[in-house]
């Protein structure tokens, strides 16, 4: 059991009498637990952080890159254990954990590395002025479940590069990779109190952290409702926030696609991590001419991904991460069927006779109205929806109150990209573009503000300031 938070260098007791059960969601059994924290934790972790602070912003970038290498390589050398962890607590099949769970975080850690290398702080010549950067202070990174490794790595590596100091709670419910990278931190050497970890509840400890003066800037990913909650509590203190939110992203085949590798890619970018994935292609709209024959292509391609055990060869559809989010999931497929949708293959059950496990699902005639069009469910479940003109396509792609991700399909790439320029949304895939950790992400209207990733992530945690010479 880990009853303990990391403040000040070392694992310490938390001053919680509570603890969180994590419970393996293949198997719904608790199989460790972490400190419920609070307040008086996070003030101890954001003192600490404080008191690192001039040391550390004042430490030249050269030697804050040496220490994250080897926190680098930490990560490297742990690969396996930590695609584990993640297997366990998050239900992710191994194979996806060892791939992206694992594998992206450390090409974003590589990125920011090559970033820090040549990166000027304090060279940029305006008329008289010279344009200095210099570390925003004091950051509170909240992170979510669905990617445990990579949402904290996005977050905390930037930031510590910037030269910031860091109070990091991850989520309770998958915490298992965010307390090994903390022993990894530990063992990489970096000064007391320049890393610091507190588990725990939102509402106690990611409150604590949003509205502490001590905390000059919070970093939150979580679902668009928490967002605000986050964003109202750090406007007390006028501290900066960057949200990465929620989404209800567009995959828009245009009438010349490649239609069969366009519904598959589109199938596979649906279900990635279970569904349980901000940036979801949860939207297939195809011309009406090719609509029947996507369906089908889409049933058949869902079928394929089998729900099963992590570490079972073949398994390519986890568990949900929880019972809370099982009920939430089979709550969307219960109204898309009321609402009128044609549940084409999928739904609630399964054969599996334990673990929090949905079928891989389909929806067809679903209009742009539906809940299931319009809400994030955070699931296995594709919503394919016809449209007639191109720019009927468009407008049903900006139709939501997201804009994180889209996707468009096209013979022609450049009238693909044309395309891609009209929809509101902070990354848009081309014919299938692979992720690029480099690049920065993040979304426009209720998916968040702000950007992670490359140069556009690390300045996020950078202050501009003008000297007049």
């Amino acid at each position: 059991m880990r009853d303990v938070i990391y403040a000040g260098g070392s694992w310490a007791d938390s001053s919680a009498s509570d603890t969180i059960d994590v419970v393996n969601p293949a198997t719904e059994e608790v199989i460790d637990r972490v400190p419920a924290g609070t307040a008086a934790d996070v003030d101890r972790a954001v003192a600490e952080a404080r008191r690192a602070l001039p040391a550390w912003e004042a430490t030249p970038p050269a030697e804050r890159a040496a220490l994250l290498r080897a926190v680098l390589d930490g990560i490297t050398a742990r690969q396996e254990h930590l695609a584990t962890l993640i297997a366990t607590d998050l239900g992710a099949p191994y194979q996806v954990a060892l791939k992206i769970h694992v594998g992206t975080p450390i090409a974003v850690l590589s990125g920011i590395l090559d970033i820090l290398d040549g990166y000027d702080f304090a060279g940029e010549r305006c008329g008289n002025s010279l344009i200095v950067r210099e570390p925003v202070g004091v950051v509170g990174a909240i992170t979510p479940w669905n990617y445990p490794l990579h949402q904290v790595v996005a977050k905390v590596a930037p930031a510590l590069a910037a030269g910031c100091t860091v109070v990091l709670k991850p989520s309770e419910v998958a915490p298992l990779a965010a307390y090994a990278l903390a022993d990894i931190i530990d063992e990489a050497g970096l000064p007391p109190g320049v890393f610091n970890l507190v588990s725990g509840y939102g509402p106690v400890v990611g409150e604590a952290i949003a509205a502490h003066e001590g905390v000059d800037m919070v970093s939150f990913t979580g679902s668009t409702r928490a967002g605000r909650r986050v964003a109202a509590l750090a406007a007390e203190s006028v501290k900066r926030v960057a949200l990465e939110l929620g989404g209800k992203s567009p995959n828009l085949i245009l009438d010349d696609a490649d239609l069969p590798l366009a519904v598959k890619v589109g199938v596979a970018k649906a279900y990635v991590n279970s569904g349980q994935t901000c940036n979801a292609l949860t939207r297939m709209l195809v011309p009406d001419a090719r609509y029947d024959e996507a369906v089908e292509l889409a049933a058949k391609a869902a079928e394929r991904y089998t729900p099963g055990d992590p570490f079972a060869d073949g398994t390519r559809l986890g568990p949900l991460v929880s019972r809370t989010q099982l009920d939430r999931v089979r709550g969307y497929v219960d109204r898309g069927v009321a609402e009128g949708a044609r549940l084409v293959t999928g739904g609630t059950e399964t054969t599996l006779s334990r673990g929090y496990y949905v079928l891989p699902t389909v929806f067809a005639d679903v209009t742009p109205s539906m809940t299931i069009a319009r809400e994030e469910i955070f699931g296995p479940v594709l919503s394919v929806m016809a449209y007639g003109s191109e720019d009927e396509g468009v407008r049903i792609a900006n139709d939501t109150p997201y804009g994180l991700a889209a996707a468009v399909w096209s013979a022609d790439q450049d009238h693909a990209m044309a395309v891609g320029r009209r929809l509101k949304a902070g990354q848009v895939e081309i014919n299938g573009g692979r992720f690029n950790p480099l690049a920065p992400f993040g979304g426009y209207k209720q998916s968040g503000v702000g950007r992670e990733l490359g140069v556009h992530g690390l300045e996020e945690f950078l202050e501009i300031k003008s000297l007049q010479l």
